[in-house]
This record gives C-alpha cells, sequence and structure tokens, in this order.
C-alpha cells in the first residue's frame, strides 16, 4: 500500500510490495506488437507490413492495409478462372430463365441484343479483335507514338517531365464526361448522408452545377466547386464533426476537383505548345506547331481509341447490362455473376498490371467461346535488341468453348518464330496429333516457322502470374496504402 504521507512517491520497482517479484522490462518485447498509426513511425515488430488474416479464410478478399500493390496482386491471385463461366452462364442462360433467375423482361432483352452482336463471321471477329486493341490504350496513334519514342529518347529530364504532364493532363481533358459523371454522383452521395437542412443547399448546388456542365462552362463549374460547394461542405464538418461517411466522400469530391481543373481546354493546349519548344520534339512534330487551337483540338479529338469509344456497342450493351445487374434489378445470381465479372475486369486493367487484356466473347457455329487475352508486348524487358522485329511477344489465352471446355494457349513468338504451347480438356487429348499438325500448317500458310508445338491434357488451368511473373517486379517499390 503506498504511503500517502511520504512528499514523494516510491521509486517504480522498489516499494514494498513488488520488492519480492521482478518485473521484466517489456520495452522492446517483439511479442508486443504496434496499433498501424500512419501518423507516426514505430519500432519494428511482428506485425510490421503483415496482413496475417488476409486470404485465409475461404472466399473471402480482405482489404490490405500494408500496400495498394500487394491487395493488386492477392486479387491477382484470387480472380481464378471464374469469370468465364460467369459470363457464360449470364449470357447463355439468362435469356433462357427468365422466370427463375429473377430476371425482367428487359433484362433478357438486353442479353438477346449482346448475343446478336457476338454472332460474327471471320471478317466482324477480325474488326472486333481489332477494336478491342486499339480501345486497350488511350495513347494510341502516330501523334502518341512520336512522344513515346521521344520520352524514351530523351536525356532531358525537362522534356520527359513536360510530355508526362501533357499526358496528365489530355488524360484528364479527355476524361471530362467521366469525371462531371463522378463529380455529381459523389454529391449525390454527400447528399443522402447530410442533415436535411444542410443537404437542401447542397441539392440547390448540384443543380446549378449539373446546369453549368450541360452549358459547357468549366470555369464557371469550378467556381461553384471551389468557392461554394466546398466551403460550405467543410463548414458543416467542422461544426458536427462528421468523420464518417460525408468527409471521405468529400476527399473523393477533392481529386475529381483537381482533375477536372487539370483537364482544362486552355491549360491542355497550352502544355502541348510547351513540347514544340524542345528541338528534339521539332522533327517529330513540325507539321503541328503552327496549327491553329482548333485543328490540334481535332486531332486529340479524333484518335483511334476516341474513334472507338464513339461506336462500340458491344462495351456499350454489356456495361448496360452489368450496371442494371449490379443494382439489383436482374436478381441475386445476375448480381453475383456480374460482379465476379466486373471484379476482375478491374483488375487486368488496373495501372499495375504490365500488360494488355482483351476480352472476346463469341458465339461460332451456334456456340458460345469466352476468350481472355493477356499480351506482353515486350517480355524480354531490358534485356531485349532495340530492333523491334526481334522482340519477344507472348500471349496467354484462355478459351472457354462450350461443350468441350476450358483451353489454355501460351503462344511466344520472336521475329518470325513462334512457339506453342495448348492444354486441352481431357475430351479433346486423344486428338493432339491432329491439333499439333494444324497449328502447325497455319503457322506455315501465315509466314510463320513453328519453333515447338505441344499439345497436351490439361492438369490444372495455367494463371495469368505463372507466365508473366513480371507482375511481381512491381514490390520493390515504396506503395504504403492509409
Amino acid at each position: 500500500m503506498p504511503e500517502i504521507m511520504n512528499v514523494t512517491n516510491p521509486v517504480p520497482a522498489r516499494e514494498p510490495a513488488a520488492a519480492n517479484r521482478s518485473i521484466p522490462n517489456t520495452a522492446y518485447d517483439p511479442g508486443i506488437q504496434n496499433v498501424p498509426n500512419p501518423g507516426r513511425v514505430n519500432r519494428s515488430d511482428s506485425n510490421s507490413g503483415q496482413q496475417h488474416a488476409a486470404g485465409e479464410e475461404s472466399g473471402s478478399l480482405p482489404l490490405r492495409y500494408d500496400s495498394n500493390f500487394q491487395a493488386f496482386l492477392q486479387r491477382v491471385s484470387e480472380s481464378g478462372d471464374s469469370v468465364s463461366a460467369d459470363l457464360l452462364r449470364a449470357l447463355t442462360g439468362g435469356t433462357r430463365t427468365t422466370v427463375s433467375s429473377g430476371l425482367r423482361a428487359g433484362s433478357a432483352g438486353d442479353l438477346s441484343q449482346i448475343l446478336d452482336l457476338l454472332r460474327m463471321n471471320e471478317g466482324e471477329f477480325l474488326r472486333f479483335l481489332q477494336d478491342q486493341s486499339v480501345s486497350a490504350s488511350r495513347f494510341g496513334g502516330a501523334f502518341f507514338a512520336a512522344l513515346r519514342n521521344a520520352y524514351r529518347a530523351a536525356d532531358s529530364q525537362g522534356l520527359r517531365s513536360d510530355i508526362l504532364q501533357f499526358l496528365k493532363q489530355y488524360g484528364d481533358f479527355s476524361s471530362t464526361a467521366h469525371i462531371e459523371d463522378n463529380l455529381l454522383r459523389g454529391l449525390n452521395r454527400i447528399i443522402s448522408s447530410l442533415p436535411r437542412s444542410w443537404g437542401a443547399q447542397v441539392s440547390d448546388f448540384t443543380g446549378q452545377l449539373q446546369n453549368s456542365m450541360l452549358a459547357g462552362d468549366r470555369a464557371g463549374a469550378l467556381k461553384l466547386l471551389q468557392g461554394q460547394i466546398i466551403p460550405y461542405l467543410s463548414d458543416y464538418i467542422s461544426r458536427s464533426h462528421d468523420m464518417g461517411r460525408v468527409r471521405s466522400a468529400l476527399s473523393m469530391l477533392t481529386l475529381d476537383i483537381a482533375r477536372y481543373e487539370s483537364g482544362s481546354q486552355e491549360g491542355m493546349l497550352q502544355a502541348l505548345r510547351r513540347l514544340f519548344d524542345h528541338p528534339s520534339l521539332r522533327g517529330a512534330l513540325g507539321d503541328l506547331r503552327g496549327s491553329e487551337d482548333a485543328a490540334l483540338l481535332r486531332m486529340l479529338k479524333n484518335t483511334p481509341f476516341e474513334r472507338t469509344g464513339r461506336n462500340n456497342p458491344f462495351a456499350d450493351r454489356l456495361a448496360s447490362a452489368a450496371d442494371m445487374a449490379l443494382r439489383g434489378s436482374a436478381g441475386v445470381e445476375a448480381q453475383e455473376r456480374f460482379g465476379a465479372m466486373v471484379a476482375s475486369m478491374l483488375v487486368n486493367e488496373s495501372v499495375y498490371m504490365p500488360l494488355n487484356h482483351f476480352v472476346l466473347p463469341l458465339v461460332w457455329n451456334e456456340r458460345m467461346m469466352y476468350s481472355e487475352i493477356w499480351v506482353d508486348p515486350d517480355a524480354d524487358g531490358d534485356d531485349r535488341p532495340q530492333e523491334d522485329e526481334a522482340r519477344t511477344l507472348r500471349f496467354l489465352l484462355k478459351a472457354d468453348v462450350e461443350p468441350l471446355g476450358l483451353f489454355d494457349i501460351v503462344i511466344t513468338s520472336r521475329g518470325s518464330s513462334v512457339d506453342l504451347a495448348v492444354r486441352c480438356p481431357e475430351s479433346v487429348a486423344p486428338f493432339s496429333d491432329v491439333i499439333r499438325s494444324s497449328l502447325s500448317g497455319i503457322l506455315a500458310d501465315n509466314g510463320f516457322s513453328a519453333g515447338s508445338v505441344d499439345v497436351e491434357k490439361m492438369v490444372k488451368p495455367l494463371t495469368v502470374s505463372e507466365i508473366f511473373p513480371k507482375i511481381f517486379s512491381g514490390k520493390d517499390s515504396v506503395n504504403v496504402r492509409a
């Protein structure tokens, strides 16, 4: 019992009650784990940079706190091959099970229209594949190819910075419609989370913002966002101490506002004209240097990516069907199928994915085939020769063909030499010699020389990460997630 009459308290571990017991020093006990705190640097312990529970439960997909890239890798490993089966069932079974699956009449009609778009002959399929290739990259065409070559050959950090700055502003400019939708969607989300007394004013602001956007008045919209909406919502948070959904939505809103401001037409053209001042770019862009702003805008709005995006009925129909299904109007089963499909597409289109990705569903001879292709256009990395014709390209093609099953095909091409490795279903394996001979003949007919052509029964489906190990190269980067 402490002696309260003493002037000073006893020294810890020296009081009489503790004299007969030893108190271990736990200041550096590794068994005591830190509480993750992004505001300070803690000593290392067994919990540093780890998330031990990630993926332990079957079917679970916990978010990782240590790294965005690690979360991406986790989603890649868990995506599996269910997407092909989900899309096949959604497209082939949805129209026949309108009542049992909960699909309304309009839903079945949308899926039927998608199936009609997929009935193609050889020429139509080639155009469909080309459109997929063009729409996979916003920065395609001769102009962006010239910028890409100049960036690779540049010995000046200033030139590289100016090219990257222009590409950033062009990306924001060409995404104006998407950013505007995000702004309006974010404000509506905030309105639903605000008390009525505060939400009425934000609703009025949203109406004014929508009118400015429809009129093409970006400056007026930015003035409203930065001068009235942000201060009003900040005042609400400071008064109410609301650190929940409103504050999170406001953080996302400010990011979209920054992109909206960066994508102004005037700023983008100014960044483009700065490129003309670099002598190394004058040869490649000399014809554009004296062009007026209207001509430059026409060129930037008429890139292959923009032309394909304006006329892509399959993507529009599929996005519409997925949106309808994810909102729950097509039933729980369709919601799960399209949810898995959209999640896989987002993973494969991630900024961390160093591969080109194509989705190729097709109805051929009344058989549904769902294909996904991953392409590494630079499989040799930095070790490859500089000649473009000698670079190594590697393809992974997954094809789910009704009623045969899943095929995995790995194609490695270097110049005119092509290696093929085919993994086929058990029912197709007895015809391996016929398939091998046919594939060799196809390569020869198209001017390629067959290196090795291997056809075997599939033991287990191939994963994207084992065919393209370069996906893991981003592990060396510092990429912390708060």
